[in-house]
């Protein structure tokens, strides 16, 4: 009787949850609220982190020269130019045949652009010592200045060593076949140390194996 008397109050039975349209759009509602929180915090962090790396372009921006890039090339061709015309010199690397991976160039080139970044006049400001290892004996090549016109800031010795490992040696005797007697054909390593030192204060040597 009870529930008979609670229908007819209600006039019609209560809307089930498959045909009740209301219900319906309260949980597509709440369904799409809850997406539109993800998103809004996802577009949010996405933005902080380009506020972020926008910061610090801005930074690295502001300390960067446009020139050290073209002054970095006529450094390293400067370099691999010494080098070759110190394998006919006397007394020098005097060789046969002098072999430089291109890696090495690109490696010493990073390491400048290293090295030079707190300096400042920035590569503009190097003196570079190039001096090849042999054995127990480190011989000197040629000492350059990345720009003559410019009272060097800071002192680099570049320290280079000859490949002795992997397949170089049981190959090195193919480049020196045709070579004058005594003169053997020899193959820088990529390997190389870095000596900077500072010429404006009495600040200690730094030392970089790379």
């Amino acid at each position: 009787m009870h529930s008979s008397s609670a229908r007819a109050q209600g006039g019609s039975s209560p809307p089930s949850p498959v045909d009740g349209s209301p219900r319906r759009l309260s949980w597509g509602n709440l369904v799409q609220k809850l997406t539109d929180s993800v998103e809004s915090r996802s577009n949010n962090s996405s933005r902080s982190d380009l506020s972020d790396s926008a910061s610090e372009v801005s930074e690295e921006e502001l300390f960067y020269d446009p020139t050290e890039e073209a002054i970095l090339k006529e450094v390293v061709q400067l370099i691999e130019r010494s080098l070759r015309e110190a394998k006919d010199s006397p007394c020098a690397l005097r060789c046969a045949k002098l072999l430089i991976p291109d890696r090495l160039l690109e490696r010493i080139g990073g390491e400048l652009l290293h090295l030079a970044a707190s300096e400042p006049c920035g590569l503009r400001g190097a003196l570079v010592d190039l001096c090849v290892e042999r054995g127990p004996q480190c011989e000197s090549v040629a000492q350059l200045s990345a720009d003559p016109y410019l009272v060097p800031t800071f002192q680099l010795t570049l320290v280079l060593r000859l490949e002795s490992g992997g397949l170089w040696p049981k190959i090195q005797g193919l480049f020196s076949s045709r070579s004058p007697a005594g003169k053997q054909a020899i193959k820088l390593s990529t390997g190389f140390r870095v000596i900077k030192k500072k010429l404006y204060c009495s600040e200690g040597l730094l030392i970089e194996e790379c």
